[in-house]
């Protein structure tokens, strides 16, 4: 919370005299924010300052959720142990749980993209932005880090539904999932091995939310830190403008007085 509140307090300086712009979407409905479509530097710093904060909680209510699907598929293996296959209602319930966990994933990898764009972007249109990034601990790239994130998590998911004979292109769109889901519910085998995948799915999305979240929150802490020490240049030689020009001019009395000689 102090992390979030130093970000959007500090952006929120610098553009006091902009009227506020449209509602944020973009990730935090679950797709990617374009930021270079913000073409004013005073937008894009009051949107990404009010857009951290907005993904920041979207990935803590990812989070949530996952744990809730978690939490339901353990319920529908216990069901399945002591029935010879779930009833259609039932399993129904369990196709769109098992859907929306696939959205939820899909949702973390939109954050994932849309927080790296950002960064290349603040670097793009504030040179000192990328100096301030490069100087922090031996240099600090986010853009990659959410690359590198990223492609663990698909690589993860890859495996695990490698490992149940299936593939990733099964699951990438809500068609092909449910007409995978509902091949599987032809058997109660078929049943609990998608139960297994969505909970093991599950609980590698928990970890890799976990891992997202801290990379936003140093991102967050970074962005702060840099607006700061920017503020502080600038309040600075605002000083030294105000001291120079309120200062008392030189004295021009005592002189000899100037006379027309001929």
């Amino acid at each position: 919370m102090l992390r979030r509140s130093l970000l959007r307090n500090a952006l929120a300086g610098l553009v006091l005299t902009v009227s506020p712009c449209a509602v944020y979407a973009g990730a935090a409905t679950g797709g990617a924010t374009e930021w270079t479509q913000l073409l004013n530097n005073a937008q894009l710093l009051e949107q990404s300052g009010q857009g951290v904060e907005q993904i920041a909680n979207q990935a803590q209510q990812i989070a949530h959720q996952v744990t809730q699907i978690q939490n339901q598929l353990d319920q529908y293996r216990t069901m399945l142990q002591n029935l010879e296959k779930l009833p259609k209602n039932v399993w129904g319930r369990a196709e769109n749980d098992l859907n929306k966990l696939r959205q939820l994933t899909q949702q973390g990898q939109g954050i994932g993209f849309s927080m790296g764009n950002l960064d290349d972007v603040l670097k793009q249109r504030f040179p000192s932005f990328e100096e301030f990034a490069s100087g922090v601990h031996g240099g600090q790239n986010f853009s990659e880090q959410y690359e590198q994130w990223s492609k663990t998590n698909r690589d993860t998911i890859g495996g695990t539904l490698a490992q149940a004979g299936m593939t990733a292109q099964q699951f990438e769109t809500e068609q092909n999932t449910m007409k995978q889901l509902q091949e599987q519910s032809q058997t109660a085998v078929g049943q609990m091995q998608a139960l297994q995948v969505g909970h093991s799915i599950a609980s590698q999305q928990l970890e890799q939310i976990q891992k997202l979240r801290g990379l936003i929150a140093q991102q967050s802490t970074m962005m702060g830190t840099w607006y700061q020490s920017e503020q502080a240049a600038k309040d600075l030689a605002q000083q030294k403008r105000e001291a120079f020009f309120s200062s008392t001019p030189p004295s021009t009395s005592g002189g000899q007085k100037m006379q027309p000689r001929w």
